[in-house]
């Protein structure tokens, strides 16, 4: 906002001041209004809207502060300068304290008067900048509460091949490290298909047992099993129109890999203990923190169904791969946890400097808990400081969790199983805590504690 454009309001009870204000403020350019008295005031600020308004204190009905009150319930963030002939240092601390940006006692030099004028407008300018900005971040972040959030090169390269692929039918295999943000990703894919309108339905397929699980992605007849009172429609079914994301593909078990083979193949299911098929129109996305390649060779994956998952392939990097990423992911999840109405809390350096050194195990995932725990420990202080981050974030890890001389090309197993007896050792043995970080439910946990013979850990 520049002085041309900025409108004042000129309010005096004495004609002489008033005209004379006029004729200095128009020749610095301002557009200028004028209320003659407090009550005048009054009404002139709901018309007139000012950027500035320039009152003296002592008027008969209605007061300067009176008028102050007034502009700051039109806009909180209006100029305010008041002016008087009878200064006080109460009324000077009590105008300050109600929005004042400035009490100035008569008789002044013009040239201070513009000034200080100039001073306020600019501070309006600030204040009105830094609204917006605000209110931005609230909206960019109900965006991005549909879209991965990160401007680094790595990431956004991921981000180009994601928005290429989502216009298509494709099926599209995407991988990473727990709490990397994979299902975020495929919502974002989906929000940018020709699919979108239609539902997006998930399953995690290491937190159900397979029986439950093919019953939820197949659908069954009455009297399959036990239990089933009645026919049930499966998931893949109902997002008929859809998208259907699975994520942890690995978890599957062969038997349920090659019922989802043939329903990719032949674009139909049968339901549990039915021999109809029933067909299914729906776009599949897979996701998974295992290398499939892997598995595939230790047997535990069916190669073809690989490579029918893996048409496009998305590889999401890990968080300290993308530390840049780290500030705009801080302020991301602290504007969305922020009240409506409320400023969202700030970093302080120190704080962000732990936030940028901490290798984060847990990817993305790990540090939006992080931030959540220390919102509610910063509570109204208005700033997150190191005090209020997990102790975690500056233990270092230990150097050896497995035996004393590992093998010189460990498997996957061996690397998985390290990193799940860390992660517990960090959160103390907390399983449910170690779940979290780990970015998989506590029954998929307890299975992997049982595999490794972790369960005392």
């Amino acid at each position: 906002m520049n002085d041309r454009a900025t409108k004042i309001l000129l309010v005096d009870d004495e004609t002489g001041i008033l005209d004379s204000l006029q004729i200095l403020f128009r020749g610095e350019g301002y557009q200028v209004a004028v209320a003659r008295g407090g009550k005048e005031a009054l009404r002139s600020l709901e018309s007139e809207k000012p950027d500035l308004v320039l009152s003296d204190i002592r008027m008969p009905g209605v007061s300067g502060l009176e008028v102050l009150a007034k502009a700051k319930a039109v806009d909180p963030e209006m100029a305010v300068v008041l002016m008087t002939a009878q200064a006080s240092l109460q009324t000077a601390v009590r105008a300050v304290n109600e929005g004042a940006y400035h009490y100035l006692q008569k008789p002044f030099a013009n040239d201070e008067l513009l000034a200080i004028c100039r001073r306020a407008v600019e501070a309006r300018r600030l204040k009105v900048e830094n609204r917006e900005l605000k209110q931005e971040i609230r909206r960019r972040s109900k965006e991005w509460g549909e879209r991965p959030v990160g401007k680094s090169q790595v990431f956004q390269e991921v981000l180009q091949l994601a928005q290429t692929v989502a216009p298509t039918d494709s099926t599209v295999l995407i991988t990473g490290e727990s709490g990397t943000g994979k299902e975020v990703l495929a919502r974002y894919i989906h929000k940018l298909s020709g699919r979108s309108g239609g539902p997006f339905f998930t399953i995690n397929c290491g937190a159900l047992p397979e029986s439950l699980l093919e019953s939820e992605l197949f659908g069954h007849v009455e009297g399959a099993f036990t239990g089933a009172v009645k026919n049930k429609e499966g998931l893949l079914v109902a997002a008929a129109g859809g998208t259907f994301f699975l994520d942890e593909i690995a978890e599957m078990s062969p038997q349920t890999q090659v019922k989802l083979l043939r329903a990719l193949q032949e674009r139909e299911v049968t339901p549990v203990g039915s021999t109809e098929a029933v067909p299914v129109d729906v776009r599949l996305l897979a996701a998974t923190n295992q290398e499939l390649e892997e598995e595939i060779r230790k047997g535990h994956f069916r190669s073809d169904l690989y490579y029918r998952l893996n048409v496009i392939s998305l590889h999401l990097p890990p968080l300290r791969e993308r530390c840049e990423d780290i500030p705009l992911l801080v302020s991301h999840f602290l504007a969305r946890t922020a009240e409506e109405g409320s400023d969202p809390l700030v970093v302080s350096e120190d704080a962000m400097e732990a936030l940028m050194s901490h290798a984060w195990p847990g990817n993305v995932r790990e540090l939006e808990n992080a931030l959540e725990r220390a919102a509610i420990l910063a509570g109204g202080d208005g700033e997150i400081d190191r005090a209020h981050l997990p102790e975690r974030i500056f233990t270092p890890p230990a150097p050896r969790v497995v035996d004393d001389r590992p093998p010189e090309n460990p498997s996957m197993e061996v690397i998985e199983r390290a990193y799940i007896q860390w992660v517990l050792q960090v959160e103390g043995g907390n399983k449910t805590r170690a779940a979290e970080v780990l970015g998989i439910d506590p029954s998929t946990l307890y299975r992997k504690l049982q595999k490794y013979g972790l369960q005392e850990t």
